[in-house]
């Protein structure tokens, strides 16, 4: 998949809208058993997805300015993403034993699920010879995969700072089978969330889309706008009626109809909607139905990672569409665009606890982004980090002061987490206009912190609009701690539903989607190994 476009464009509130997974705690009845997360998917059922500021300056600026003479770079020893922990030890149950009738039904249930819940791309034999212990065993660990994915700990990256956490489905199992609720308890295991659901509609859809052929790839050529006609016109009605119905396929001129769907259809992608059909978005419909079957898989995958409810007010990050949405009694009541990490610096999945907002920060610069950028900076053109208002500290770290040079602008939002991000204003405000914006050192620049920082303060007497904004002008440094700390999630979607259904896509800038993929058909052909 191509980049997002990088196009400058001013911002609609529905590119916005559009670039937002419907992301909810309100779930469906599924039943009425609730699940707590797992980690291992068994061999049989399911076939592998493929796919301190610091202590004083220095006597004099000339000094201030002058690398830091024999001392190698000290960088952190990073810290451990959230580790798995065991459940507690429960006194043990015993296999339960199916009637015959359960027998048959679970082998069916087995055998739809593990496609509708997506994961599986081609549909597994249905085995009826088979034992009461084997059939029990290939249940729990469809729910274990169903419930909380098919990841151990060892296969989680670093940046990847979400686990879920352990979760033992026999009691419930067993407790199912002496009940005769089994399409029940199966129904209970998927995450309950409409963002959820989405993707597993989405996922039927792209299947069927998938099975019926999918869809031609379009020929490259000239850019095709409004007023353009030929084959490729024809073509181009023919591919996008696939996925937008509202398309007509008659017609070989490009007109103000096409025009809207080809808009749709960028918008979809988080392209920029010219309406011009270029490079990029050739590249975005050339895609294949299959593909985009398993970047909705990889996404589903991703989903149950996440705790069995959400905080009702919370602040969720999409990195790879490089946006943020408030939410407010688990509604979205607002949203900006953000910048998110670039690849090679990303911006790592996570969730903590936002606990206070610094105005007029500093930024004290990680040593890897002084070495890298800054001091050759300063060697080519020196003079450059004192008029960029940068100092050392502590005799080995750079520092710049707060105010309106700084990288951090006025305010920076800090959260617990081991990979030293945050999210922070700038005052390079050019790439919101942009609709490629994954451009940071991993930490998350925001279109509106003012409006995020009187949203999070609010109802704290000190901190009223105009106190915030008298301290800003001040310049001084403060931290204003949260009375009522907000949980924040950065997540990395790239595939998700709108709410009328619609499923969007982005392309997968971290390569996760594939690296993902390759960990879950590497566990499965260790556990196919480890059953014969």
């Amino acid at each position: 998949m191509q980049s997002l476009s990088k196009t400058l464009l001013s911002v609609t509130p529905g590119d916005i809208r559009d670039a937002l997974p419907v992301v909810t705690t309100e779930s469906k009845l599924r039943g009425v058993l609730r699940r707590t997360p797992a980690r291992l998917l068994g061999t049989g059922v399911i076939a592998a997805l493929i796919v301190p500021f610091g202590a004083g300056a220095a006597a004099s600026a000339q000094q201030q300015l002058v690398p830091p003479q024999l001392l190698q770079p000290q960088v952190a020893p990073p810290q451990a993403p959230p580790t798995y922990v065991p459940a507690p030890v429960m006194p043990a149950v015993a296999l339960p034993t199916l009637s015959e009738s359960q027998v048959k039904q679970l082998q069916k249930l087995l055998a739809s699920d593990t496609m509708g819940q997506g994961l599986a791309v081609a549909r597994p034999t249905l085995v009826l010879d088979v034992d009461n212990d084997t059939l029990v065993r290939q249940a729990l660990d469809h729910a274990r995969a169903v419930h909380a994915g098919r990841l151990s700990e060892a296969d989680f990256q670093q940046d990847w700072g979400m686990r879920p956490p352990a979760f033992d489905p026999l009691p419930g199992f067993a407790d199912a089978v002496r009940r005769d609720r089994i399409v029940a308890w199966f129904a209970a295991l998927p995450p309950p969330y409409s963002g959820y659901d989405g993707l597993k509609a989405g996922l039927e859809r792209y299947r069927e889309i998938a099975a019926s052929g999918g869809w031609s790839a379009l020929a490259s050529g000239p850019d095709m706008t409004i007023g353009a006609s030929g084959p490729r016109v024809v073509a181009l009605r023919q591919r996008l009626a696939v996925e937008d119905k509202a398309v007509s396929t008659s017609g070989d001129r490009y007109d103000a109809a096409l025009l809207d769907g080809v808009r749709r259809a960028q918008r979809r992608y988080g392209l920029n909607p010219s309406g011009i059909v270029s490079v990029q978005t050739l590249a975005a419909l050339n895609v294949s139905a299959t593909e985009r079957v398993r970047q909705i898989m990889a996404n589903m995958e991703r989903w149950r990672w996440l705790p069995q409810e959400l905080p009702k007010d919370r602040i969720q990050v999409n990195i790879a569409a490089a946006v943020l949405t408030v939410f407010d009694g688990d509604k979205p009541v607002t949203s900006m665009r953000a910048v998110t990490g670039r690849p090679g610096d990303e911006t790592p999945m996570l969730t903590s606890t936002i606990h206070s907002v610094v105005i007029n920060p500093p930024w004290n610069v990680p040593t890897s982004i002084a070495t890298r950028e800054l001091w050759p900076k300063e060697k080519a053109n020196p003079g450059y980090l004192k008029r960029n208002g940068f100092k050392v500290i502590g005799g080995t770290r750079l520092q710049q002061s707060a105010g309106n040079q700084s990288a951090l602008g006025r305010y920076k939002f800090d959260f617990d987490n081991p990979y030293s991000v945050y999210l922070h204003d700038t005052p390079s405000r050019a790439k919101f206009a942009s609709f490629d914006r994954l451009a940071s050192h991993g930490c998350v620049r925001l279109e509106k912190p003012g409006e995020l920082a009187e949203r999070l303060l609010a109802g704290d007497p000190q901190w009223t609009s105009e106190a915030i904004a008298a301290t800003v002008t001040k310049g001084d440094t403060v931290r204003a701690r949260l009375a009522k700390p907000v949980s924040v999630y950065l997540l990395y979607w790239t595939a998700f539903a709108s709410g009328n259904g619609q499923m969007n896509f982005r392309a997968d800038p971290y390569s996760w989607d594939a690296k993902l993929a390759a960990k879950i058909e590497a566990r499965s052909a260790r556990q196919a190994l480890a059953a014969r």
